[in-house]
C-alpha cells in the first residue's frame, strides 16, 4: 500500500502532514527500512542532548522517542483491531500524560533502542500478514474513521516528522 492508495475518508484530515512525508513510499518497504535506520538515528544523539528540550514545557529527545514508541503501540492496537473488522469506536489518548508516566528521562539509550526495536518488530509482522482488502478496512478512532492502510502509513509519518523536528530543534 501506498499513500496513493488511500481515498478520502480513511484518515482525519490532521494526520495528512505526517502521510504527506513519505512521498508515495511503500507500506511495508517503509515500515522494514525505519526499523533499520531509526535505532541508528537514536543512537547517534550525542549522550548531552538526550535529556535536552529546546523550549520549556517541550519533551526531551528520550521523550520525543518514547512518545514515537508509544504512539505506534495505540495505532498498531488500533491497525490490529480494525483488521479484524472490529467496529468498536476506540477512545484516543492522551499523549502528554503517557509521556509524563513513561519515565522516559530514567531510561538508558539502548533500553530505548531495544524498546522501539520490539515495537517495530511488532508492527512489521502485522502489517506483512494483512492484505489489500483488510488494508482498506476502517474503524474510528477518536471519532474519526481510520483505514487499517491509514494507520500504518500514520505510523511511519509520525515517526518521520519526529525525527525531523529533533534534527532542526533538538541537535
Amino acid at each position: 500500500m501506498k499513500a496513493s492508495d488511500l481515498k478520502e475518508g480513511d484518515y482525519n484530515p490532521y494526520y495528512k502532514t505526517y502521510i504527506d512525508k513519505l512521498g508515495d513510499s511503500d507500506l511495508l518497504a517503509t515500515l522494514k527500512k525505519q526499523s533499520e535506520n531509526f535505532p541508528k538515528f537514536m543512537e547517534s544523539i550525542p549522550k548531552d542532548k538526550l535529556h535536552y528540550a529546546y523550549a520549556e514545557g517541550k519533551y526531551t529527545v528520550l521523550e520525543v522517542f518514547q512518545h514515537i514508541i508509544d504512539t505506534e503501540r495505540v495505532f498498531q492496537y488500533r491497525a490490529l483491531r480494525f483488521s479484524r473488522n472490529d467496529k468498536t469506536p476506540l477512545q484516543g489518548f492522551e499523549q502528554d500524560d503517557f509521556v509524563i508516566e513513561s519515565g522516559a528521562n530514567s531510561k538508558s539509550i539502548q533500553t530505548m533502542i531495544s524498546e522501539y526495536k520490539a515495537v517495530r518488530a511488532s508492527t512489521l509482522s502485522l502489517y506483512a500478514t494483512l492484505s489489500a482488502d483488510v488494508l482498506t478496512r476502517i474503524g474510528t478512532a477518536s471519532d474519526s474513521p481510520m483505514s487499517v492502510g491509514a494507520i500504518g502509513l500514520i505510523t511511519c509519518g509520525h515517526q518521520r516528522h519526529h525525527r525531523d523536528i529533533i534534527r532542526e530543534r533538538y541537535l
